[in-house]
């Protein structure tokens, strides 16, 4: 398998707002990328990659995913 690095996509503002709205008090989910920016990237895994090869899910989603999913 192999990695093509790709940035994670900035929320739309109207997703933040109707997000917010939801949730007027807060959710931790949602705090997560104000008080944490962007905890991994994949550049943080591209070492456990070969070069060539089909590529790789995101690794920084899937650990982002696991983490929550705890």
């Amino acid at each position: 398998m192999s990695l093509k690095p790709t940035p994670f996509d900035p929320v739309p503002m109207s997703t933040a707002r109707i997000a917010r709205a939801a949730f007027p008090k807060g959710n931790p989910y949602l705090c997560i990328l104000d008080e944490l920016d962007i905890l991994w990237q994949d550049q943080d895994f591209a070492h456990l990659f070969a070069r060539d090869g089909q590529p790789a899910e995101c690794p920084a989603r899937l650990a982002l995913v696991t983490v929550l999913g705890l």
